[in-house]
């Protein structure tokens, strides 16, 4: 089989057609795909966080020890660092923003002096390459940096998403990953890039609030503290939905909207109590960042007038103007068909972007990282010489009747702000006109927004429509570059472009002299940034919040509703095609109804690699060096004796009989799987569909210990069937019956094998060293590898007793539970394992992730229907 494919193929033409032959649920079932195939199947080896508290012994000595004073104490650390993640996340976007400004303002500086200069010389390439040399070596440094940490890559959102939504992804949390993401962001966007610094700011946050409550870094190794607070994955994925939060607030002066977005954007678990953190988080975030940024560039330290990385602006029509209205119910009607329209705008940008995604993971990826790094290079020097030649070319001379000069290549507009004016280009144009093309292109992103919400009748339908289609395929071009870069300014300058090519159209043909561009600027920015990403609550709150006008709720609200509901028609937003891309088991918020025809036994995994109570040392490192899983079930055998129950009692037979008809066992519904299954071409398939096989029941052993001692060199499933010793053994004795005590983490195994936890055959149990909760997790997140362990300084023979730091208490399910409830379960609960247990307290079965996800209960429902 392992030639087919290959020139071996012509050679064996039954295994090739064979293999070729499969069907999808085959496949998905195999973990297999082609790779030509078009769904990207979620991998396995992302695991998820360890939600669920583990109840055991240590635990509960903590829990003992802690009294009223203790608590209090605990909540205010957590309330201490709550805030100071909220500083310095607004210190981060105030360090990437006052570089950006610096950087940006440098290379505009020198690229419109030499415009001037060469516009009257003739020499308009040589601003060309002093633009081209600006922009190749900010972009060049940003790629630098993403080399020495990739999941410093793009926005960022799709990996917090995944976090908040329980998916362990390695790195994305780390020191090392927010000075590379932060340092990164501010190079892309001096470098003329089409990407915006928001996003990022999201994902430094939730780097911010991992990182700051552990008081040490991997990176910094020599600098840790003594700080016993907040080592699990629960206080973590709190402390992350807090940053993240922040991120959004200092981005956009959005508090309530970081709180949102962190609740709507993947948050499984939640309460009252976070949500009153991560909202004084976002506030924290929002005004350190408004403080000293009004202190910077105003001088006014106190005022609090620039709330967050982008402002809209205030929208308010002119006074000269009595038939102006900022929206009226007629607009409406407008603005849902914009919403329709931004959808499909969407749709359409995800779906290109998916296939430059795909394209890139195909023959970009693979080949050296050089690669990446000229591609970011092509984009930047495609992009600079896209945004000259189109603002040399295109743009149009305007004249304005009410018009003052200011200097250095700019044209004041009576009447507008102070910030519009300013910004405002005469590139190219005579005395008393100015180019409304490098207005917006030779602009910050930010600016550009502003000059398309606040300026009246100042650019072309020919420029806008032009400026649109040029932004629309460059963004999407470099959106997944490996450099830094964000998503919403882009999309709002896209969309803002486009509605106000729509209130131009109205005001120029149809003759709707009461509407405000502005509003179907921000409107139309709202549909294309709706159409995108497809968020819904906290995008509305984020842009009723940056416009500080409360009557855009409703259109904003509607228009956002309506893209998502059309481009959800045709595909995902970015954010989840990039996590289908990653192969991340990412869980959505329910299960489609068609789903509650399954059970868990239907997807739970009955091949379980378990742990007894008392094992030998030889036995565990055996189990943890040839299997990959997390967790292991602490369980004994259960060996019946039914028959001495019968006899002469026709009450208990009857009651017998009904627990062998009812109760579901790992043996038969294994047998049930096989059977189904015999038609699937694969050797691991085929050997568990033997014939029927009869079981003969051992004698009971008195002592249990014994007996598990006995047992001791018992082959577990190994990873490769074809090399499993167990393949003589009968059905019932390969899934043999198992009473369920618990579940221990492979963390916590290899903790104890670490610091020499066991107890000799001679001596009691008792006589085991006891490790304290602080002991277990000193290590967290880190814990030692099971293949780094140095076996000369362990005794096989010596016996780990595993009881006292098991869970015994975690969440289980019984077979016949629907998956609808399964999921919800699973989900709410940040749950990592959940066992799946019969009616006697017998485990069948284990449930993780991987057997949560839309594609693993689609295989699931069609081989349902196939047996029906």
């Amino acid at each position: 089989m392992a030639g087919c494919g290959s020139v071996l193929c012509c050679c064996c033409p039954r295994c090739c057609g064979e293999r070729e032959s499969r069907t999808p649920e085959e496949l998905t079932i195999l973990g297999e795909t082609h790779e030509e195939e078009d769904e990207i199947l979620p991998r396995k080896d992302y695991e998820s966080l360890d939600y669920d508290r583990c109840i055991n012994d240590p635990y509960l000595e903590v829990l003992e020890s802690v009294d009223n004073k203790k608590a209090r104490r605990y909540e205010a650390v957590k309330w201490v660092m709550v805030f100071a993640i909220g500083v310095c996340t607004g210190l981060v976007g105030l360090f990437v923003d006052f570089f950006v400004r610096l950087f940006t303002q440098l290379k505009f500086r020198v690229v419109q002096n030499s415009v001037e200069e060469c516009t009257e010389k003739g020499c308009l390439a040589l601003s060309l390459l002093e633009l081209l040399g600006f922009n190749l070596t900010f972009v060049f440094l940003a790629s630098l940096l993403v080399l020495i940490q990739p999941v410093a890559a793009g926005s960022g959102i799709p990996e917090i998403k995944c976090y908040l939504n329980g998916v362990k992804v390695p790195g994305v949390v780390r020191l090392r990953t927010v000075v590379c993401k932060a340092m990164g962001v501010l190079f892309s966007v001096a470098g003329g890039l089409f990407v915006g610094k928001e996003g990022p700011m999201i994902h430094s946050g939730a780097v911010v609030g991992a990182g700051l409550p552990q008081f040490q870094s991997i990176s910094l190794r020599k600098i840790q503290f003594n700080f016993p607070y907040f080592r699990s994955d629960r206080d973590k994925r709190d402390f992350v939905s807090a940053g993240a939060a922040a991120g959004v607030a200092a981005a956009f002066g959005a508090p309530i909207g970081g709180t949102l977005f962190s609740l709507e954007e993947g948050s499984s678990f939640w309460n009252q109590g976070l949500t009153w953190k991560v909202l004084f988080c976002s506030m924290a975030a929002t005004f350190t960042l408004n403080f000293f940024r009004s202190g910077i560039q105003f001088g006014s330290w106190g005022s609090f007038q620039l709330p967050g990385l982008l402002n809209f602006g205030e929208f308010k029509c002119s006074e000269s103007d009595k038939k102006c209205h900022l929206w009226t119910a007629v607009d409406l009607g407008i603005f849902i068909l914009m919403g329709i329209v931004g959808g499909l705008l969407g749709a359409t940008f995800n779906c290109l972007n998916k296939r430059l995604a795909k394209y890139r993971m195909r023959n970009v990826h693979p080949k050296p990282k050089l690669v990446r790094v000229l591609e970011s290079l092509l984009v930047s020097l495609t992009t600079t010489v896209v945004v000259f030649v189109a603002s040399m070319v295109l743009g149009e001379c305007r004249q304005m009747s009410s018009t003052s000069h200011s200097g250095n290549g700019t044209l004041s507009l009576q009447g507008m702000s102070e910030d519009v004016n300013s910004s405002i280009k005469t590139f190219f144009c005579p005395n008393e006109t100015y180019n409304d093309m490098a207005t917006l292109f030779f602009n910050p992103q930010e600016s550009a927004i502003l000059q398309l919400f606040h300026q009246d009748g100042t650019f072309s339908p020919v420029t806008l429509s032009l400026f649109f289609l040029l932004y629309f395929l460059l963004s999407c071009w470099t959106y997944g570059i490996s450099v830094p870069s964000g998503l919403f300014v882009p999309s709002l300058l896209c969309g803002a472009a486009f509605g106000r090519l729509v209130a131009n159209l109205l005001k120029s043909y149809i003759g709707l002299d009461h509407i405000y561009s502005g509003t179907f600027a921000l409107i139309g920015a709202a549909a294309f940034l709706g159409g995108v990403v497809r968020m819904t609550i906290s995008l509305t709150v984020i842009l009723i919040e940056s416009t500080n006008e409360i009557t855009y709720g409703l259109p904003i609200m509607i228009t956002l509703m309506v893209a998502k509901w059309t481009g959800d028609f045709f595909n995902k937003g970015i954010y989840d095609i990039h996590v289908n891309l990653r192969g991340v088991p990412l869980l959505e918020w329910e299960t489609e109804v068609e789903m509650d025809k399954l059970r868990a036994s239907d997807i739970m995994e009955p091949n379980l690699t378990y742990v007894y109570p008392h094992t030998r040392i030889q036995s565990l490192v055996s189990i943890l060096r040839t299997t990959v899983h997390h967790a292991f079930p602490v369980v004994t055998e259960n060996r019946g004796n039914e028959r001495e129950f019968m006899k002469g009692n026709q009450l208990i037979s009857n009651n017998i009989k009904f627990k062998k008809s009812s109760i579901l066992t790992r043996a038969g519904e294994q047998r049930k799987r096989s059977q189904s299954m015999k038609s699937y071409p694969s050797s691991e398939l085929r050997n568990m569909c033997d014939e029927h096989i009869t079981t003969e029941e051992p004698p009971e052993k008195e002592d249990l210990l014994q007996q598990m001692l006995e047992r001791r060199y018992t082959p577990y499933p190994n990873l490769y069937p074809d090399q499993s010793p167990s393949e003589e053994w009968t059905m019932e004795e390969r899934f043999r019956p198992l009473t369920f005590h618990g579940l221990i983490l492979r963390s916590q195994l290899v903790t104890l094998l670490v610091r020499g936890v066991c107890y000799s055959e001679s001596q009691s149990s008792a006589s085991q060293p006891r490790l304290s909760h602080a002991e277990m997790l000193e290590d967290y997140p880190r814990y030692p590898d099971i293949h780094d362990l140095d076996l000369t300084l362990l005794n096989p023979r010596m016996i780990v007793d595993v009881t006292p730091y098991m869970n015994p208490s975690p969440f289980a399910v019984s077979p016949n539970t629907h998956v609808s409830q399964v999921f919800n379960l699973f989900r709410t609960m940040g749950l990592r394992h959940l066992p799946v247990v019969n009616a006697v307290g017998e485990i069948v079965g284990i449930i993780t992730r991987h057997n949560l996800t839309h594609e693993f209960l689609q295989a699931r429902l069609r081989q349902h229907y196939q047996t029906i």
